[in-house]
C-alpha cells in the first residue's frame, strides 16, 4: 500500500484497541510505521520471537510486542474512560489540537 498515513494517533499516546482479541485493552503507543500504517503498542499482541544465542544474549524464546493496524485502535479520552473519535481544532495561538467528540475536551496537552 502507498500513500498510508496515520493521523489520529501519534507515539506516546495512550489508546484503546477496539477489534481483535485485545479488545478493550489500553497501552502507550511505542512505535509508528507511517508506511504501512501500522503501530506497535505497549503489552498488546504479545507475540513468542525465536531468538539465535549471540555473544550478548542467550537466545531462546522471547516474548515482544508485534505490530497492529492503526485502524484497530482510538484514543483514550480520560474523561469519557473509552476510546473515541477525534476532531481538531485550532487555537487563538494558532496551535491545532486534537478533541473528544464524545465530550470536546482538549487531549493533546
Amino acid at each position: 500500500m502507498t500513500g498510508v498515513t496515520v493521523t489520529h494517533v501519534k507515539k506516546q499516546d495512550l489508546v484503546q484497541v477496539m477489534v481483535g482479541k485485545y479488545r478493550g485493552k489500553t497501552g502507550k503507543i511505542l512505535r509508528v510505521n507511517q508506511k504501512k500504517g501500522r503501530l506497535l503498542v505497549e503489552k498488546i499482541n504479545i507475540i513468542k520471537k525465536h531468538t539465535k544465542p549471540t555473544q550478548k544474549t542467550a537466545g531462546g524464546i522471547i516474548e515482544v510486542e508485534g505490530m497492529i493496524s492503526a485502524s484497530n485502535v482510538l484514543l483514550f479520552c480520560d474523561k469519557c474512560n473509552s476510546g473515541v473519535r477525534t476532531s481538531r481544532k485550532l487555537l487563538e495561538s494558532g496551535k491545532k489540537v486534537r478533541v473528544c467528540r464524545k465530550c470536546t475536551t482538549q487531549i493533546d496537552k
